[in-house]
């Protein structure tokens, strides 16, 4: 069998997407090239790797035992490249970082700056929801994490690095608009649109009513802040989202924040990474910036 190892990462990525779409998209080539790869590697290796059941992919018990190797070789690839990083120090290597969605307000602006001190490194930045960014993690598939809270049961080193305070948003017509110092209890019965399950900020939000005594008025459900901002503006409830998502509708009157007790909700960033891994230079660099950025 000669299977080459880019047929090995393709493989891989479509074991982990368990799409060739997704896997095509993750890796910036067309789908029918990702196909036609994993077709070849199966005639190599003379094994079903993938069956298809309904309109769901699936790996056979072989394909369970090629993505094991695959992984473990990949990842002495990279572990390899990483070494060899470390003796060209900051003049080439790589920094993997992923965040979640509400973080992609802020992470551009710190990787500019830390692109402008290692024009050599090359940076890559995956956006998620904060469950996708914990699967991420426990496949240790970036080298730093970016994330509201740490779960405390995440085997994971981690600081504190920046504010991100949470306001409770409106549109400027809300009957609360234009009040102050407005009491939690005004807020029974407020329809609310908030983020699916598991996301940081709807643990904040659930948190702050329960300890007020109120249950959220759920009318909306959404995965995206820039939809959950468009449901405000148009009327379908409040909701409460980072400031710096919201910093423009703020600033230009779309949207209000909310003058209610105890917002805004005082929360601040995290860069996490598993404890134990040995940090490449520019992940090392990059920790270096976010903890003199929070000094």
């Amino acid at each position: 069998m000669r299977a080459s190892l880019r047929q090995l990462q393709i493989f891989e990525a479509v074991a982990r997407e368990l799409s060739y779409t997704r896997a095509a998209e993750r890796l910036h080539l067309t789908q029918p090239a990702v196909f036609t790869q994993v077709r070849t590697l199966e005639e190599q290796i003379g094994a079903d790797l993938i069956e298809r059941i309904g309109k769901r992919l699936y790996l056979t018990e072989a394909g369970e035992t090629v993505r094991a190797a695959a992984r473990e070789m990949l990842g002495e690839i990279e572990r390899m490249e990483a070494r060899l990083s470390e003796l060209k120090g900051l003049s080439a290597g790589r920094l993997r970082l992923a965040a979640v969605s509400t973080a992609q307000y802020d992470a551009p602006a710190l990787l500019g700056t830390f692109c402008r001190a290692h024009p050599g490194i090359e940076v890559a930045l995956k956006v998620g929801n904060r469950g996708e960014l914990l699967a991420r993690f426990a496949a240790n598939e970036d080298d730093l994490y970016i994330l509201g809270t740490v779960p405390e049961e995440l085997d994971a080193e981690s600081f504190a690095f920046a504010e991100n305070p949470l306001v409770l948003i409106a549109p400027p017509e809300h009957p609360l608009a234009k009040l102050h110092t407005i009491a939690p209890a005004q807020l029974a019965g407020e329809p609310f649109v908030m983020r699916e399950t598991g996301s940081g900020t709807r643990i904040a939000t659930e948190r702050y009513l329960a300890a007020h005594g109120l249950a959220p008025n759920l009318r909306l459900e959404l995965g995206a802040n820039a939809a959950i901002r468009q449901a405000v503006i148009a009327g379908l409830g409040i909701a409460v989202l980072s400031r710096s998502t919201v910093a423009l509708e703020l600033e230009l009157g779309r949207l209000v924040a909310l003058d209610v007790s105890g917002f805004p909700i005082v929360r601040a960033w995290h860069v996490a990474w598993p404890r134990g891994k040995r940090l490449a230079p520019a992940a090392q660099a990059f920790l270096a910036q976010l903890r003199g950025a929070f000094s």
